[in-house]
């Protein structure tokens, strides 16, 4: 994967720094420039070339719904990751319908947050792991046969390419399908996905 060339966007400094820091130890990531509005933000985007831009939704005056809906029509190509101290539903709904390309708590673990960023440019929606009983109940409901096969392969230690060698497909569809798996049950990493596999019991293996 290329160089990815990132924005960060918030009104708290120590939240700028985190990131920042994290993101700066990173192999093939680079902060290229910071924002404390979303005002700002619009003006920075402007003058540098970014391919993902970390956003905190809550930075006055601009409004954080009008803010992603003006980066998605003036700079189309940019990956949007939404930034939150809030997980309510309708909030999370109303970010991704106006483009962003993932909802992350800010109470994530920073060292989570290059994950993330990759996923999200791979094409995969992030949002928080619900804690909704009666989703966590369907969960499994949602995946399909394939995607379930490749859950259980993952939640067994195997690699891709030795998922793919036991699923006779390539190792493309099987990063597909993780994908899906990642998206269907709202996790943003492969030890994620084992662990709601374990605690909800997805897959039926012993450890």
């Amino acid at each position: 994967m290329a160089n990815l060339r990132v924005v960060v966007a918030d009104d708290q400094t120590l939240m700028r720094e985190a990131v920042r820091i994290v993101l700066g130890a990173e192999d093939g990531m680079t902060v290229v420039g910071e924002a404390a509005s979303g005002v700002a933000l619009l003006d920075l985007l402007k003058r540098v070339r970014a391919d993902v831009a970390l956003v905190d939704l809550a930075m006055p005056p601009l409004d954080g719904i009008e803010l992603l809906e003006r980066i998605r029509a003036e700079h189309a190509a940019i990956k949007t990751v939404v930034l939150s101290a809030t997980d309510d539903p309708r909030q999370v709904a109303a970010a991704l319908r106006r483009g962003a390309a993932a909802f992350v708590l800010k109470s994530v673990n920073p060292l989570d947050v290059p994950g993330i960023i990759r996923q999200i440019v791979d094409g995969t929606t992030f949002i928080p792991v619900p804690g909704d009983a009666e989703l966590r109940a369907d969960a499994r409901g949602t995946l399909s046969d394939r995607e379930l096969a490749v859950l259980v392969e993952l939640a067994e230690g195997r690699t891709n390419k030795e998922i793919a060698g036991r699923l006779s497909v390539s190792d493309e569809t099987v990063k597909f399908h993780l994908r899906n798996v990642y998206r269907k049950l709202a996790v943003s990493s492969r030890t994620d996905a084992i662990r709601f596999a374990h605690e909800n019991d997805l897959v039926d293996i012993g450890l």
